[in-house]
């Protein structure tokens, strides 16, 4: 007999499977008969039909083993089990099954193909292996009439014939080689004798007639095996998280009203500063405060007095470049995907977004304007407006803030001199702001050294990054008051010293700054890839994502 390969157990800790001593097929019992056996049967039932109720076994294996020889049913043989054997299983090999009354009631439905004789043999040793009675009652001789009580049922499944029922026919169960081979072995001599007499011939209806007894007994496959974990759970996702839906709690008219409340909550503190502020003021301490710095100090002699027309155009070009630079700073911070790309000629690695080559373009061009007002500045002594000159511009400063809050505004002359918290602002922004801001730009941009390693490791560009954006923020809110109190401090006349070069209350000042006005939008309208493509494939090559 030939053995089956033994492979992996089934539970933790058992033994391999199946168990040892289960062999490979049918054939290998049909072999290890006796002659005589196999001839009596061949001849008794020269024309059976190979299905699977003329192999059930009723009360002698041996006999349904030869049976089912002789009538012809061989299993498919597929590859060998060894390097150059014969292909597995031996040829003449045939199926054995042993039916319950379950099978041998459905006599006379179609007829079914043989089974596997190595399935039937696995399946048969996992019945054995599972429940130690079955093992010991496998061990008793099968003798004639005698219910079969051992054996497991097998799993069905697909039909082997289009329209037929499931494989193998219900009631099929599994026998090992040892509850097959023995009773076949010591009884062989009585089978042929009984097969020549015909005193003892087995028909279908004797078989039904003593339905047999099937005890299933199989291991609970149901729960799984211990094993030791060895994958955890990554930060990522593995799926798409869905946006969390709206809150019932918090529906979004309720949220409507919140921000209301908090606006107004806002405005509850803002007027009760101006109030505490104003009876601040009020005190006598205070009013000599006011009395003794004003708001501003007396510029040196030789001051320029008036705000020349290069003023005007320069602080024009600043405002059109900065609000360029900070929408497309911005657009450069939350951009993802770019749609386009500009790439220098020359140098293949510095590819970068058009966006970024944009915003570094416009960077370059208010430095440049940057330069040449600090230039003017220091050339025609307009620099004394915007550089304190004395210390006592800081307490005229809080003076002058104690009376934009107190809603009191402090005198304005800009034509002549600014207060001393404007000319404070000024400074920031022009001697400070602006240089922090080319600085950090810089040390971002491609225009770094990418050799210079020990300047790279003093100045990180962690640190530029860090500072870039809050000073853009910086800029922004500048921005913003700086225009409010141009409006709230005397609109017609401070525009004219910004647009017009003129010291009057006219409307020239006015649609000077609306005409800039359209064209900062007209600006903002242009500023995307379709314009701004073919301006920078002067510089490089653009392409596209």
């Amino acid at each position: 007999m030939t053995t089956v390969r033994r492979g992996l157990p089934r539970t933790r800790g058992g033994e391999a499977w199946p168990p040892a001593g289960v062999v490979a097929a049918a054939a290998e019992v049909i072999a290890t008969a006796p002659a005589d056996a196999r001839a009596v049967e061949m001849d008794a039932a020269p024309s059976a039909p190979a299905t699977a109720e003329s192999v059930s076994v009723s009360a002698d294996p041996a006999r349904d083993v030869a049976g089912a020889a002789a009538a012809g049913s061989v299993l498919r043989r597929g590859l060998p089990r060894i390097a150059g054997g014969e292909p597995w299983p031996p040829a003449g090999a045939a199926p054995v099954l042993l039916t319950t009354p379950a099978a041998q009631a459905v006599e006379g439905s179609a007829a079914v193909a043989p089974s596997s004789a190595s399935a039937s043999a696995i399946e048969a040793s996992e019945a054995a292996a599972a429940s130690p009675a079955t093992a010991a009652a496998s061990s008793a001789p099968v003798s004639a009439g005698a219910p079969v009580t051992t054996g497991s049922a097998l799993r069905r499944g697909l039909p082997r014939v289009a329209g037929g029922e499931p494989w193998p026919p219900a009631g099929t169960v599994a026998f090992s080689a040892a509850e097959v081979a023995g009773p076949a072995m010591s009884e062989a001599a009585a089978v042929a004798t009984e097969a020549t007499t015909g005193s003892e011939a087995v028909t279908a209806s004797e078989a039904t007639a003593a339905p047999s007894t099937v005890v299933a007994s199989r291991p609970d496959v149901s729960a799984a095996l211990p094993f030791t974990r060895t994958v955890w759970n990554g930060s990522a996702p593995r799926h798409a998280v869905a946006e969390p839906a709206a809150s019932k709690l918090r529906p979004t008219w309720l949220q409507a009203i919140g921000g209301l409340f908090a606006a107004a909550g806002l405005a509850v503190l803002a007027g009760a500063a101006i109030v505490l502020v104003r009876a601040f003021l009020s005190l006598p301490f205070m009013q000599d405060f006011l009395t003794t710095y004003p708001g501003e100090y007396h510029l040196p002699s030789g001051a320029p007095v008036g705000i020349p027309g290069w003023i005007g155009w320069q602080h024009f070009f600043n405002v059109f470049l900065m609000t360029l630079i900070i929408r497309s700073g911005l657009q450069v911070r939350t951009q993802k995907r770019p749609t386009a790309f500009w790439t220098p000629r020359g140098n293949p690695k510095g590819k970068i977004s058009l966006t970024l080559w944009f915003h570094q373009g416009l960077d370059l061009l208010w430095i440049v304007n940057g330069v040449i007002f600090v230039v003017l500045l220091f050339v025609t002594g307009q620099w004394m407006r915007i550089v304190p000159t004395s210390w006592d511009v800081f307490p005229n400063a809080l003076s002058a803030l104690l009376q934009y809050v107190s809603f009191d505004w402090p005198t304005e002359n800009g034509w002549v001199n600014y207060n001393s918290l404007q000319q404070l602002a000024y400074f920031t922004i022009v001697f400070l702001a602006a240089p922090v801001a080319i600085a950090t730009g810089f040390r971002m941009s491609g225009l770094w050294p990418k050799k210079a390693e020990g300047l790279s490791k003093a100045y990180p560009i962690e640190l530029a990054r860090a500072v870039h954006f809050p000073t853009m923020l910086f800029f922004t809110a500048f921005i913003v008051v700086h225009v409010a109190l141009v409006l709230l401090t005397g609109m017609l006349r401070n525009l004219n010293h910004m647009f017009a070069s003129q010291d009057a209350v006219t409307w020239t000042g006015f649609w000077v700054f609306v005409l800039s006005l359209v064209v900062i939008a007209g600006g903002w309208i242009a500023a995307r890839p379709l314009v701004i493509a073919p301006i920078a494939k002067v510089f490089g090559q653009v392409s596209g994502r």
